[in-house]
């Protein structure tokens, strides 16, 4: 069973993982990359948790690879 994006423990540094951007979330259009930054201070957030990549891209967790 695959982790939840939306628990921030489950979420580590340079981690591969799946997130939508603020741009892409009315078409859910998920964009891929690695960890740089956690930026969700809560333990939970029901749309999952926000992070940057390593591109600079910011967006919310939908899949953990």
């Amino acid at each position: 069973m695959p982790k939840d994006g939306r628990k921030r423990s489950n979420i580590k540094y340079g981690m591969d993982v799946g997130v939508v951007l603020k741009e892409d979330q009315p078409t859910g259009y998920i964009t891929y990359g690695k960890v740089q930054k956690i930026l969700t201070n809560s333990p939970t957030h029901p749309h999952g948790i926000k992070v940057r990549l390593n591109t600079g891209e910011v967006g919310r967790v939908k899949e953990i690879l």
